[in-house]
Parts: C-alpha cells; sequence; structure tokens
C-alpha cells in the first residue's frame, strides 16, 4: 500500500485459470487476502504474496494448472 498526496493505493493482481477469472489477492496495511470469485468476503490474510498465491491456487478446482497473474 503506498500513500500519494493522502491518498491510499492498493495492490491487487487478478488470478486467471483456463476458464478465466478465477480470484483475486488484495495487498493492504494488514496483509494479502485472497477472495474467490463468486466469494462474499475474502478467504484469509497471507503474511507474502507467494503465500496468497498458493492459497489462491490451492482453493481451485482439483487439477487446475497454477493461474496467471496480473497485477491490477
Amino acid at each position: 500500500m503506498s500513500t500519494t498526496e493522502g491518498t491510499v493505493t492498493e495492490q491487487r493482481w487478478i488470478a486467471f485459470g483456463a476458464s478465466g477469472a478465477a480470484g483475486s489477492i488484495l495487498h493492504t496495511n494488514i496483509g494479502y487476502t485472497v477472495r474467490m470469485l463468486n466469494d462474499e468476503t475474502a478467504r484469509g490474510i497471507y503474511p507474502t504474496l507467494e503465500v496468497a498465491k498458493s492459497a489462491l491456487h490451492a482453493s481451485m478446482p482439483p487439477g487446475s494448472e497454477w493461474p496467471e497473474f496480473r497485477e491490477h
């Protein structure tokens, strides 16, 4: 998270699997939160981006390939 002239910005990554968008990772001041496409709330808070990516992949259907993560 960075602050520019009083404006707070967050980092977000969208995970894309074989069938399209699967979920997202949001970096805030408390860590990285994982949210799958149909989730109403985040699944958890993780200490690093790599751990959050692994958690998101583990939440995908069994046998899913590693998704492509794109920063937005």
